[in-house]
């Protein structure tokens, strides 16, 4: 029997996964995933972007159009089982897709997200001087990439400072490639429980938060959301809306620490949403969206699939094409201009907190680059262990020095 390409290939990172096979066996392959799982894997830009711009047209998110999940081909304990099947939005379609996005745009407004600005602006001041008192060398995934996005996204939901810390546990082990089918399914067992009781709360003691505003929200004809549809909303935007950040936060670091040239140019032409979008289309710590499943046999990028055989939309690949951005694609290089990327997708399920995100990520690394400038990393970039995932990619752990 021939023996697919595997993803994830443990020991080596996701997105240097996706590039080596698209150059090694082209821009859209079988692979197998765990548990003998088998997918194909699209990581050319057009490629891409054929697949993203049919969203509802001939793909589902739907795993209800993945046949190989229901007739007994997966056993019931595969551990992404726990992710995809569900109520949330990332796996809705059509007219249930469109309702519940509604929804969410009417509560997380563009003047919402700004008015946290100042928050994120003193949650991020309020980490630096706890770095600066750990002394000279510190964790910075630990001590600022981890719990700056986790404490944005709480804000915005009103969860108490002393209950985000479960929240990160609970995310990091939903979206972790190493934890066990039934440790995935504790967690998120353990995540829609606390969503339940914490919406109960808001029901009886309202906020200015988003969990408040989506409780309020109502569509044009007066329907409510239902309970179980108010908790995957959660669900989905809480562990959406800051794991991804994270990564990119530490991704972006390893990026400019890496490149003294890149690091000095951001900060002498206050460059920030250069490096934003340029950290989105490189060093995206998005690898991969939730699959796709093909409603009529399709042609992607010239090769041929059936209907029901899941897709796997390699994002990080899309990057670091070089038929698209040239040959030295994989270079971290401000300078390029914001060249359009898919690093927040694109048509029906263009990420909601794009906004979010790059406001944040701005706040996060103008302050931090200010505040050490002379900030460099403990140890060599190759040296650095990467969460090893099809779905988020950054450092476990980034020793840096503070200076």
């Amino acid at each position: 029997m021939t023996t697919l390409p595997q993803v994830p290939v443990p020991g080596e990172r996701t997105s240097e996964t996706y590039a080596r096979y698209r150059e090694e066996h082209g821009p859209v392959i079988p692979v197998e995933m765990a548990g003998n799982v088998r997918a194909w894997l699209v990581t050319s830009y057009d490629a891409i972007n054929e697949v993203l711009a049919n969203d509802h047209i001939h793909y589902s998110k739907d795993s209800a159009n993945f046949p190989a999940l229901h007739d007994g081909s997966i056993p019931a304990d595969w551990p992404p089982r726990q992710v995809i099947v569900g109520e949330h939005l990332l796996v809705k379609d059509g007219a249930d897709h469109r309702r519940l996005r509604s929804m969410v745009n009417r509560a997380f407004t563009p003047s919402r997200v700004q008015g946290l600005a100042p928050r994120i602006q003193v949650m991020t001041d309020e980490l630096l001087d706890q770095m600066a008192e750990e002394g000279s060398s510190v964790d910075l995934v630990r001590s600022f990439s981890e719990p700056l996005p986790v404490a944005v996204i709480c804000e915005l939901f009103g969860i108490p400072g002393e209950e985000r810390r479960q929240i990160r546990e609970w995310s990091g082990v939903l979206l972790s490639h190493d934890a066990t089918a039934e440790e995935i399914a504790a967690a998120g067992g353990s995540l829609l429980a606390y969503l339940a009781e914490f919406i109960g709360r808001k029901r009886g003691a309202p906020g200015d938060d988003l969990t408040t505003g989506l409780i309020q929200v109502q569509e044009d004809d007066g329907d409510r959301l239902t309970d179980e549809e108010m908790v995957w909303l959660l669900w989905v935007v809480l562990i959406a809306g800051h794991e991804t950040t994270v990564h990119l936060i530490a991704n972006t670091v390893v990026a400019l620490c890496s490149d003294p040239e890149q690091l000095a140019r951001a900060r002498e032409r206050d460059a920030w949403e250069d490096v934003v979008e340029e950290a989105l289309r490189s060093r995206n710590s998005v690898v991969s969206t939730f699959f796709r499943y093909p409603l009529r046999d399709v042609s992607v990028g010239g090769v041929a699939i059936r209907t029901g055989e899941p897709i796997i939309v390699g994002i990080s690949g899309s990057g670091t094409d070089p038929a698209r951005f040239g040959g030295d694609a994989a270079r971290f290089d401000i300078s390029r201009g914001q060249e359009p990327h898919v690093g927040f997708g694109r048509g029906p399920h263009f990420c909601l907190g794009a906004p979010l995100a790059r406001l944040e990520m701005r706040i996060a690394l103008s302050s931090l680059f200010g505040r050490f400038p002379d900030l460099r990393l403990a140890i060599k970039p190759e040296e650095i262990v990467y969460t090893n995932s099809i779905i988020t990619e950054g450092p476990v752990e980034l020793p840096v020095v503070l200076l």
